[in-house]
C-alpha cells in the first residue's frame, strides 16, 4: 500500500511537472481562500492547485464534502478523482490545514470553493407526453388558454438550459394558415388573428398539434429535443349579442329591472356599456356577472324627441326607430383590454296612449273666396299626437262642434273625419254678408279630446273691372325739349272689388301710340290715380303727333265670365312741337392713330355730326395748342398742317366743334384724340448732369465711373439696348468704356498718371433703332486731392461770394435802415398819442361827468 501511494504522488508530480503547473502564483501558492470553477464531465485525475507550506508545517488535510472525489497530498497537492456532475452537486464547500510534523493544525483551515460549471448533458423534457386543453370561437388572439411545460436539469442561467417552444405540427392545416401560435420561451398556447376569426366548431371541433421543445435556446444543431402531443376541443362563443328586448314606457314597477344579459366564454371578465347615441340620460347598467338592468322607467315620447335632435345635428342617416335605445356591452380583461368585439344591444320602448292630441296653433286660419264651389278643400287641420305614429294612440278623429256665426245658415262646413280637411258644404259665401267665420273643431283619439280652433276669412274675388272717369283726355301740346321726368297727364280709374286688394289695384298701360316708349305712367297705390310722365326725351322729327291709348287693370286676374270692355280703356294725341336742337356727333370721342413722321397734308381723321332739323354743318377745331391740325369745315376731314412729335404729346387730344349753318347757329362739342406711333427720332443722351466725377489724386490704381444713357423714343417691354465708344480715337491711351446693360456703361482709366485737372471724355452712344441714331455727349471728370474720400479744393473768391470789406459795408447799411424805421415809428406814436390826448381832453368837455 504505501508503495502504491508513493507511485500515485510520482504520477500526479509527473503530469504536474507537464501541465505546467510548477509557475509560482498562477498553479501553486501559499495556502488562502479559494474559488475555482472546474466543468463537469471532465476525466479524473486533474490537479487543481498546489498549496505551499510554510515551516513548521509539513503535510496538508483536506476535509468537507470531498463526496471521495476531491483529495490532497501531503506535498498540498488539490486534485479529484473523477469526473464531477453539476447535477449532483453544483457546488463542493472544502477545508484545506496546514499540519506540523505531530499532525498539529499551524495554518487553516481556509474555505476552498469547486464550482462545477455545467455542460450540455441533459435533454429536455415534457412534463406531459399528452395535453389536452379547450378555446372558445372568436376567442382573442394571443390571449393563452393551454401552456406546455418541459424541464431540463442543465443550468437555466446557460444556453444548456433555455428551452425553445415552437408547433411542428398542426392538424387539420386548413388552406395551409396555423390557426394556433405558442410562445416559445413560456410555452403559452393562443390564437392567432386568423384562428380568432375562423375557427368554427360545426366544421372542425378539434385539433391537434405537435410541439416540440430545444435546449441551448433552439439555435444551435447539437440541441437536445422532446416532443409531445396537444389535442384542442374548439367550443362555441357565447359572447354573442341577446335579442332585442321590449319595454313597455313608464312602468311602474320597482327599478333597476334586469331585462337581458350577456356572458364572455371565461370567467372573470369586466362588463361595461357604452351608449352609442351619447343621450343625456342613460338609463341602463351591467353588473359584474353581465346581467343589464333598466335603472329607471323608460319614455317614448322623449326618446323619439332625443333621436330627431341627434339626428338634425349630425346630419347623419335617419334613425331607423328612433323609440329604440341602442348601445353596447363590452368585456375586458384584467389589464382593462377589450377580450373582444362590442355586442350590440337594442331595447324598444313600446307606446302606450299616454299623450292627448294637440292643436297645430292657438287659431288656425284658412281663406275662402266668395265663389268657391260646393265641395271644394279649404284647408287642411293637421293636429298632433306624440303617441307612435300609425298606431291605434295616434289615431285621431275630427268633428265640427261649433260655427260662429250661424249665417246665412248653420253647417256650411264639414270636415272630413280622419283626414282633418275642410271643405264647403251648402252653398258660396258673400263676403258683403260675413267677412268671417270661427269653428270649433274636436280632436280625439281613443282615449283624449282637444278643442281646435279654426277661422276662415272670406275673401273678396276680382269680379268688377277698373272703369276710367273719362274715355278721351284730349289734345296736348307739349315743346319736344321738355324735360324728361315732367308730369304731362293725371289720369283716373275706379274699381268696386275690396279695397286695397288685387282686385282694386289698378295698373296702368300704354298699349298703343308709343313704340319708342317714350312715356310711362305711375299709379299712387292709395287713390288710383295715374300719372304719365315723359321717360325718354320727345322727338318732333320722329313723332309730331301721336294718338295715345291706355289699358286700366288689375294686378289680380279676373274670375272666369268677367272680361275688360272699353270701360277699362281711354286715350289722348299728344302733338309735339319743334324746337331748334344743336348738331349731334355719332361718337362722344373720336380717335385716330398716325405716325408721328406723317406728311404735313396727311389726312388723320374725320368726325362726323347731324343736324335734327336738316341744316348743313360747318366744323371747327379747339384746343390745338400745338398747331398741328387743321378740318374740312365741310367734310369734318382732319389734317396735319406742321411735323407731328409724339414725345411732345401722345395721344393729342383737341376739341371739334360742329355749328349749324343758319338758324340759331346752335354748336355741340366733341372730342377727337389722335395716337402718334413712335420712330426713332431722338438721339441718346446722358440720363442726368454727370457734373461731380472725380478720382482722387494721384491715382494709386485705375479706377472706373458708372453713367447712365437714355433717349425720349418709345421702347419695348425689354428697354433700350445702347452701345457705348468713346467718341474720339485720341482719348484711347487714356479711357476706356465697357458696356454694363442696355442703359448702363462703365469709364475705366487705362492708367494712373494724370494730372490735377479736369478731363472731358467724348462717349458716343448709339441707339441701335431703324434707322439707328448716335450722339456724342460730354463726360466732365476731375482729378483732384481728397479728403476724407471727397474732393479737396482750396477756398478762394467765387463768383456771387461778397468779400470782407463788401460784407462788412451791407452789414452798416442794414443797421442803418433799421435806426431810421424805429426812429419813424418812435415819432409817430409819440404824435398818435398827443392826438389822442386832445381829443380826450374834448370829449370831456361835452360830455356830462357821472357820479
Amino acid at each position: 500500500m504505501i508503495l502504491q501511494a508513493h507511485l500515485h504522488s510520482l504520477c500526479l508530480l509527473m503530469l504536474y511537472l507537464a501541465t505546467g503547473y510548477g509557475q509560482e502564483g498562477k498553479f501553486s501558492g501559499p495556502l488562502k481562500p479559494m474559488t475555482f470553477s472546474i466543468y463537469e464531465g471532465q476525466e479524473p485525475s486533474q490537479i487543481i492547485f498546489q498549496f505551499k507550506a510554510n515551516p513548521p508545517a509539513v503535510t496538508f488535510e483536506l476535509t468537507g464534502e470531498t463526496d471521495n472525489i476531491f483529495m490532497i497530498e501531503r506535498e498540498g497537492l488539490l486534485y479529484y478523482t473523477r469526473a464531477l456532475d453539476r447535477e449532483t452537486r453544483s457546488t463542493h464547500n472544502l477545508q484545506v490545514a496546514a499540519l506540523d510534523a505531530n499532525g498539529t493544525i499551524v495554518e487553516g483551515p481556509v474555505p476552498i470553493t469547486i464550482e462545477v460549471k455545467d455542460i450540455n448533458d441533459n435533454r429536455p423534457t415534457f412534463l406531459q407526453s399528452k395535453y389536452e386543453g379547450s378555446v372558445r370561437q372568436n376567442s382573442r388572439p394571443g390571449k393563452p388558454f393551454l401552456y406546455v411545460n418541459a424541464t431540463d436539469l442543465d443550468d437555466p442561467a446557460t444556453p444548456n438550459g433555455q428551452l425553445y417552444y415552437q408547433i411542428v405540427i398542426q392538424l387539420p392545416m386548413i388552406n395551409n394558415v396555423m390557426y394556433f401560435q405558442i410562445n416559445n420561451k413560456t410555452g403559452a398556447i393562443s390564437l392567432t388573428r386568423e384562428g380568432s376569426q375562423e375557427l368554427n366548431p360545426a366544421k372542425n371541433p378539434s385539433y391537434n398539434l405537435v410541439i416540440s421543445v430545444k435546449d441551448m435556446g433552439g439555435q444551435s444543431e447539437n440541441s437536445f429535443s422532446d416532443t409531445t402531443s396537444v389535442d384542442i376541443i374548439v367550443t362555441e362563443n357565447i359572447w354573442k349579442a341577446p335579442e332585442p328586448v321590449e319595454m313597455v314606457e313608464n312602468s311602474t314597477d320597482p327599478h333597476p329591472i334586469k331585462i337581458t344579459q350577456v356572458r364572455w366564454n371565461d370567467p372573470g371578465a369586466q362588463y361595461s356599456l357604452v351608449d352609442k347615441e351619447k343621450l343625456p340620460r342613460f338609463p341602463f347598467s351591467i353588473d359584474r356577472e353581465g346581467d343589464i338592468y333598466v335603472t329607471q322607467p323608460l319614455d317614448r315620447e322623449e326618446k323619439d324627441a332625443v333621436s330627431k335632435r341627434e339626428e338634425f345635428h349630425r346630419r347623419q342617416d335617419k334613425v331607423l326607430c328612433p323609440s329604440t335605445y341602442v348601445f353596447y356591452a363590452v368585456a375586458k380583461d384584467e389589464y382593462g383590454k377589450p377580450l373582444s368585439y362590442p355586442l350590440e344591444i337594442h331595447v324598444k320602448v313600446k307606446d302606450i296612449n299616454d299623450n292627448p292630441p294637440t292643436c297645430p296653433s292657438p287659431v288656425t286660419v284658412f281663406e275662402v273666396q266668395e265663389n268657391e264651389r260646393l265641395g271644394n278643400s279649404i284647408g287642411t287641420l293637421t293636429a298632433h299626437d306624440r303617441d307612435e305614429e300609425n298606431t291605434v294612440n295616434s289615431f285621431l278623429n275630427y268633428i265640427i262642434v261649433e260655427q260662429t256665426p250661424k249665417l246665412p245658415m248653420d253647417g256650411l262646413f264639414l270636415i272630413q273625419t280622419y283626414a282633418g280637411m275642410l271643405q264647403l258644404a251648402k252653398q258660396s259665401l258673400k263676403k258683403q254678408d260675413t267677412p268671417q267665420y270661427n269653428l270649433t273643431i274636436e280632436v280625439s283619439d281613443k282615449d283624449f279630446k282637444t278643442l281646435c280652433f279654426v277661422q276662415i276669412n272670406v275673401i273678396d274675388i276680382n269680379d268688377q273691372i277698373p272703369i276710367f272717369e273719362k274715355s278721351d283726355y284730349g289734345n296736348l301740346t307739349l315743346a319736344e325739349d321738355t324735360s324728361v321726368g315732367s308730369t304731362i297727364l293725371t289720369i283716373q280709374a275706379t274699381d268696386a272689388d275690396e279695397p286695397f286688394t288685387g282686385s282694386s289695384k289698378i295698373l296702368y298701360h300704354i298699349i298703343k301710340g308709343d313704340s319708342e316708349g317714350r312715356l310711362g305712367v305711375d299709379t299712387d297705390p292709395h287713390t288710383n290715380t295715374g300719372y304719365v310722365i315723359i321717360k325718354k326725351p320727345l322727338d318732333f322729327e320722329t313723332a309730331a303727333v301721336s294718338n295715345i291709348v291706355f289699358q286700366a287693370e288689375n294686378p289680380e286676374p279676373l274670375v272666369f265670365g268677367v272680361m275688360y270692355n272699353t270701360s277699362s280703356f281711354a286715350k289722348f294725341t299728344l302733338i309735339v312741337t319743334d324746337v331748334n336742337e344743336a348738331p349731334q356727333f355719332s361718337q362722344h370721342v373720336f380717335q385716330a392713330k398716325v405716325s408721328e413722321d406723317v406728311a404735313i397734308g396727311t389726312k388723320v381723321g374725320n368726325v362726323t355730326a347731324k343736324d335734327p332739323e336738316g341744316l348743313d354743318i360747318s366744323y371747327s377745331l379747339r384746343g390745338d395748342i400745338r398747331g398741328w391740325l387743321k378740318i374740312d369745315h365741310v367734310t369734318g376731314e382732319i389734317f396735319s398742317v406742321a411735323p407731328l412729335d409724339r414725345e411732345a404729346g401722345s395721344p393729342y387730344r383737341v376739341q371739334v366743334v360742329a355749328t349749324e349753318v343758319g338758324g340759331s347757329s346752335l354748336s355741340s362739342v366733341s372730342e377727337f384724340h389722335l395716337i402718334l406711333t413712335d420712330v426713332n427720332d431722338n438721339p441718346p443722351r446722358l440720363a442726368k448732369d454727370y457734373t461731380g466725377l472725380f478720382f482722387c489724386h494721384p491715382l494709386s490704381a485705375p479706377g472706373s465711373l458708372i453713367f447712365e444713357a437714355t433717349d425720349d423714343d418709345q421702347h419695348l417691354f425689354r428697354g433700350p439696348h445702347f452701345t457705348f465708344s468713346l467718341g474720339s480715337g485720341s482719348l484711347q491711351n487714356d479711357w476706356e468704356v465697357s458696356k454694363i446693360n442696355g442703359t448702363h456703361a462703365q469709364l475705366s482709366t487705362r492708367h494712373t498718371d494724370f494730372e490735377e485737372r479736369e478731363y472731358v471724355v467724348l462717349i458716343r452712344i448709339n441707339d441701335g433703332g431703324r434707322p439707328p441714331l448716335e450722339g456724342i455727349v460730354s463726360l466732365p471728370v476731375m482729378f483732384c486731392s481728397c479728403v476724407e474720400g471727397s474732393c479737396f479744393r482750396p477756398a478762394g473768391h467765387q463768383t456771387g461770394i461778397p468779400t470782407v470789406g463788401m460784407a462788412v459795408g451791407i452789414l452798416l447799411t442794414t443797421l442803418l435802415v433799421i435806426g431810421i424805421i424805429l426812429a419813424v415809428v418812435f415819432i409817430r406814436i409819440k404824435k398818435d398819442k398827443g392826438k389822442d390826448n386832445v381829443e380826450s381832453a374834448q370829449a370831456s368837455e361835452v360830455k356830462p361827468l357821472r357820479s
